[in-house]
């Protein structure tokens, strides 16, 4: 995960050739909920196997804030279609992990 600090809760994802640090920051989590919902709840979709495709992306578009110009929500959505969610869910699994634990 380059560019990442997985410690920090951070997680990388590569859309459209360029890497997009993904860091759940508070502004960033707030900003996610406001959209989604209870981030409670959207772990537990998650853990259930029910979180739909566009309420990941929606996730990583949030927390993906000072990525590159031209990395929208669609690349970010397309870039995961490429991956598959067998690649993906490592990703999205640390960041929910960063949600429920935090950084300590």
């Amino acid at each position: 995960m380059s560019g990442a600090n997985p410690y920090r809760g951070e997680a990388s994802l590569v859309v459209g050739g360029e890497t997009v640090v993904l860091r759940p920051s508070f502004s960033a989590l707030v900003a996610a909920e406001e959209e989604l919902g209870s981030l409670f709840a959207l772990v537990e979709r998650a853990s259930e196997g029910r979180l739909g495709l566009s309420e990941m992306v929606a996730l990583f578009d949030h927390v993906s804030k000072g990525r590159p110009t031209g990395v929208t929500r669609a690349a970010i959505g397309e870039a995961v279609v490429e991956m598959g969610l067998a690649k993906v869910t490592p990703v999205l699994r640390l960041l929910l992990g960063q949600i429920l634990q935090g950084r300590g």
